[in-house]
């Protein structure tokens, strides 16, 4: 930490030298409220061009007090009237539900049925919602290693969300906290590399890359939302707008710490997140024997997914999981595990919960499955 806390220095520097001012000057200016949009658009651009494959300028950068903040800004945005609602896939990061409960939005679970793809599958819900008055005007989706349940979509079916989204007008949000924490496999290309519809508003944070007491995060808006650069710049502003009332500005201090990070690495994050990398690795490698130790027999009534990267993964028992079921594992056995119905838009995924693997060592992760398989062995047997 003390590493990133020294690169202040590096972008006031920098900052003083595009501005033509004195270090002393620069200073000043950083202690005081900023520009909503952020001061750091540029080198945000110039690192997602680097590490993501995504080309955008620091005009389409609106920077955010991490990406909680982004989601917040964006779904309102998104849905001002009533009948509007948002899309996500079932189950779904929490924060996104968050958002829209305190908003009073709709979420609508989505997912192929079959071997329908994405593609039918938008145009099957669009149309269902029509028919009852409602108007789908965004989807959330973490297409690398989502949260909760560690999955990646394909090329395929990125492409084929994209043509759904660009055909119904329905504004993507492609979060992408875990990317740059793939172990194995060549990774697809981000949804907004792919975007040829204008409608992907790609969510970056660098709560996972750096530390998240950081708190920087961006939206950046396509070029052309829906083939319309007005459009994109009218949906920009309203963000700054937004964001006015709420935060003023990102807290200028963390974007110097940021930036100042971005300027001592070249522009790119990929040397500072090795180490956290091969360490996450190292636990989902651990968490993968340590399962199947315990499960390895019962195959049948426990099963669990193998990411290739990020910081979860999800497992199916033979009875249901809740809150309940999480107090009594957590009060008798010591370890807390979450269920999936947590995540879920619609009280289903009962019988799934979420394994996180990020924030632990081989030795506790060991511990907790040992501690976890005891609590499912005893609930098992109850239930036969």
């Amino acid at each position: 930490m003390e590493h990133w806390l020294n690169s202040v220095p590096v972008f006031l520097d920098h900052m003083a030298k595009v501005d033509g001012c004195a270090t002393s000057h620069a200073a000043k200016r950083l202690a005081q409220y900023g520009p909503t949009a952020g001061i750091v658009a540029g080198l945000i651009a110039a690192q997602l061009r680097a590490d993501e494959r995504i080309e955008c300028d620091p005009e389409q950068v609106v920077v955010t007090a991490g990406c909680q903040e982004a989601l917040s800004l964006v779904i309102p945005a998104l849905c001002p009237a009533p009948g509007d609602v948002m899309l996500a896939r079932n189950p779904t990061y929490i924060g996104v539900t968050g958002v829209a409960d305190f908003a009073g939005i709709e979420i609508v679970p989505v997912e192929p049925a079959g071997d329908e793809d994405w593609a039918c599958t938008l145009a099957r819900v669009t149309a269902k919602l029509r028919r009852a008055g409602k108007a789908p005007r965004g989807l959330y989706l973490t297409p690398e290693f989502d949260n909760p349940t560690g999955t990646v979509l394909t090329e395929a079916q990125r492409r084929s969300i994209i043509a759904g989204c660009g055909e119904h007008r329905i504004v993507l949000l492609e979060d992408n906290p875990y990317g740059m924490f793939r172990f194995e496999g060549v990774a697809p290309p981000p949804m907004a590399v792919l975007d040829d519809a204008g409608c992907v508003v790609y969510l970056a944070t660098y709560s996972k890359t750096l530390c998240p007491a950081v708190r920087v995060g961006a939206a950046v808006v396509p070029k052309r939302l829906f083939g319309s650069a007005d459009a994109a710049e009218r949906f920009r502003v309203e963000l700054c707008e937004r964001k006015s009332f709420v935060t003023v500005n990102t807290s200028q201090v963390t974007q110097a710490l940021v930036g100042g990070v971005l300027l001592r690495e070249g522009g790119s994050l990929r040397a500072i997140v090795e180490g956290p990398r091969m360490h996450y690795r190292r636990n989902r490698d651990a968490l993968l024997r340590a399962l199947d130790r315990a499960f390895g027999t019962q195959g049948d009534t426990v099963q669990w997914n193998r990411p290739n990267g990020g910081f979860f993964l999800g497992l199916s028992l033979p009875f249901d999981f809740a809150q309940a079921q999480t107090a009594q594992c957590a009060r008798e056995h010591g370890v807390i595990v979450m269920p999936m119905t947590f995540f879920s838009l619609d009280g289903t995924h009962r019988r799934e919960i979420r394994l996180a693997f990020s924030n632990t060592d081989e030795r506790e992760i060991e511990a907790g499955v040992e501690r976890f398989a005891r609590y499912v062995e005893t609930q098992a047997s109850l239930t036969h």
